[in-house]
């Protein structure tokens, strides 16, 4: 190869999967942030970063929450499923994407809330993210400005097949993902938005599938609407009923998509690279 084209495509940067070093930090670290033992988590895991999510997936499994330097998980062998709290933003989601892939997890699943921009959203809508709109700064680092942030499409069909099932409706699309938290007093910003088409806002999908991506892990999102920032400020009552209405809904349909994705989802010929 020449000088000019290894200038033009560089070396692959250090991965868990391509460095036997950063896997092992990344293995430290993971039961460092967590304070579980690595052989306990399980190979399905469901992010999240609400304290009643973690709290009700305790509760129903009957297994402790493990509460590390930085992070909460509960492990549920019974189901092979882990349910890892990590907070909030785009930077923590890329550090726990590169913790996870430590262990190779089999999929990986936001159960996380957005903004509903369109018009025709209403507040306890699931939303199924097709794709992301990468205004973060934390993505960059682990794929060019050019990748698209998409997210595993086994993951994302199977979703939706679980949720129809349910009974429900969702609404699929494109979520814009950005790191400025008080975006709804800048009326330049929301005019972006608006051309833009998106029909969804939040802090982590992008960075998510991004990282993973790039750590070759899969990676899906349900996330659950739960204000409407275009039309009035989210407040701590409009927050208490979002959670005590649909939480337990919501990890429902995340549960069954981890556990049965193996089984019945669909077989995806994706390419090694």
């Amino acid at each position: 190869m020449s000088k000019n084209l290894k200038t033009f495509f560089p070396t692959e940067p250090a991965r868990p999967w391509n460095n036997p070093e950063k896997k092992r930090i990344a293995r430290d670290m993971l039961e460092r942030y967590t304070g579980s033992p690595i052989d306990e988590i399980c190979s399905h895991i469901i992010l999240s970063n609400f304290d009643q999510y973690i709290n009700t997936f305790s509760e129903r499994s009957g297994q402790p929450i493990h509460q590390g330097s930085a992070c909460r998980i509960v492990n549920n062998p019974d189901i092979d499923v882990s349910l890892l709290d990590f907070n909030i933003g785009s930077p923590m989601s890329a550090l726990v994407i590169e913790m996870l892939a430590g262990i190779e997890p089999a999929a990986v699943l936001m159960a996380g809330m957005c903004g509903g921009l369109h018009r025709d959203i209403k507040i306890g809508d699931f939303f199924v993210p097709m794709a992301a709109i990468r205004d973060e700064g934390t993505s960059i680092h682990y794929m060019p400005a050019q990748v698209p942030a998409l997210p595993a499409f086994k993951i994302q069909k199977f979703l939706s097949q679980v949720i129809v099932e349910k009974g429900e409706s969702y609404v699929a699309g494109v979520v814009h993902t950005t790191d400025y938290r008080f975006w709804e007093f800048d009326e330049h910003f929301k005019q972006v938005l608006k051309q833009e088409k998106a029909a969804a806002i939040d802090m982590e999908t992008a960075t998510l599938f991004v990282a993973a991506f790039a750590c070759k892990i899969p990676c899906g999102a349900l996330l659950l609407v739960s204000d409407l920032p275009l039309i009035e400020p989210k407040t701590k009552a409009a927050a208490k009923k979002v959670f005590s209405k649909y939480t337990n809904l919501h990890l429902d349909i995340a549960i069954e998509a981890m556990t049965e994705l193996e089984e019945r989802g669909d077989q995806v010929r994706h390419f090694e690279w």
